[in-house]
Order: structure tokens, then C-alpha cells, then sequence
């Protein structure tokens, strides 16, 4: 009996609320949330290796720069990097003047070897347009800024035109493109 007076006790004081007035629900303000900042990757630029007080053209090696980017992925990344012809660069240099970025895709490819089915692996095909030559630098810039993400193991460059066939640019590995010119 004593424990069924105290039961009633105790649900007689949470139906009193304990003083505070039950009220409707207010809204004060939306619900918590955290601005994240966008991922801050890199790509490569071109810095100078000497100051060239003469008429001979300067030498570059490829540095890579921070890039604010919208996100995380190749594309973001390669955008920043033609974006970068417009801007001013603090020194540093691009070798993609009158190239502009037109979109990537992934392919896998199963390689076999002696009968034996290896580890799928990937190459980034880049889609470029622009006229003249794409010089060496150039080509490392894309690459080399493409292979940040591992999981390519080439990455192919291809230029298209408005009225004639694609021009392929070769695969390429960004390692190799930097022992040619280092």
C-alpha cells in the first residue's frame, strides 16, 4: 500500500509540472548547423627556377599551389587548374594559355597477362580544346594535377576540335612528366 501512495505521489507532481506552465511549441530559430569551408586541394602551376635578365626564355618546374575548390572531386581540380589563366598567379605560371577544360571521364580497363585476369586498372580520359601546341608543361600540369587522385593510373588527354577529328595527346603518368622535365 505504502508504494502505491508514493506512485500516486509521483504522478501527481509530474502532471503539476513542477511549477513551469505548459505552453505550445515555439519556434526560436532553424535547427543547428556548421558552414564547412571547401576543401582546399592542390594543382600545379609553373614557378620559375631563375630570374632571366636576358632575352632567353625562362625555365619552370611544377610547383603545386593550394586551390580553393567547390569540392573534392578531379573535375573541381582541373577546373581551378584552367582557371588559373585568368588570374593573377604571384609569380607563378601556366602553360595552358588559350586551353579551355571540357570534362573528364573514367574508363576501367581489365588487364590480362598470361591468362591471368590482374586488377582492373583506371585511366582519366581529359577533354581539352584550344589551338597550337600543348606543350610539355602543359601536359604534366593536367596530369600531374589529375593523379592526386590515386586511383588513376593514366591519365589521357585529348583535344577536341570544332571542325576536324579529335587530337589524342598520349597517356600519360605524372611521374614521367616530371623526370622529362626536372
Amino acid at each position: 500500500m505504502k508504494g502505491g501512495r508514493a506512485l500516486a505521489a509521483g504522478l501527481l507532481l509530474a502532471a503539476a509540472g513542477c511549477g513551469i506552465t505548459p505552453t505550445n511549441v515555439v519556434d526560436v530559430a532553424g535547427p543547428p548547423t556548421v558552414k564547412i569551408p571547401p576543401p582546399s586541394k592542390t594543382i600545379y602551376l609553373l614557378k620559375p627556377t631563375e630570374a632571366r635578365q636576358d632575352s632567353r626564355r625562362a625555365r619552370f618546374r611544377l610547383t603545386r599551389e593550394p586551390a580553393d575548390v567547390e569540392n573534392d572531386t578531379v573535375d573541381s581540380l582541373l577546373t581551378a587548374l584552367f582557371q588559373a589563366n585568368e588570374r593573377q598567379l604571384n609569380g607563378l605560371h601556366t602553360a595552358l594559355r588559350g586551353f579551355t577544360y571540357e570534362g573528364i571521364q573514367d574508363s576501367l580497363s581489365p588487364v590480362t597477362r598470361d591468362e591471368t585476369r590482374l586488377p582492373r586498372t583506371s585511366t582519366l580520359t581529359v577533354y581539352i580544346k584550344g589551338t597550337g601546341t600543348l606543350p610539355p608543361l602543359g601536359k604534366a600540369q593536367i596530369v600531374c594535377t589529375a593523379q592526386q587522385e590515386t586511383t588513376f593510373v593514366k591519365v589521357k588527354i585529348i583535344r577536341q576540335f570544332p571542325s576536324r577529328a579529335p587530337q589524342d595527346e598520349g597517356q600519360h603518368i605524372c611521374g614521367e612528366l616530371e623526370a622529362a622535365k626536372g
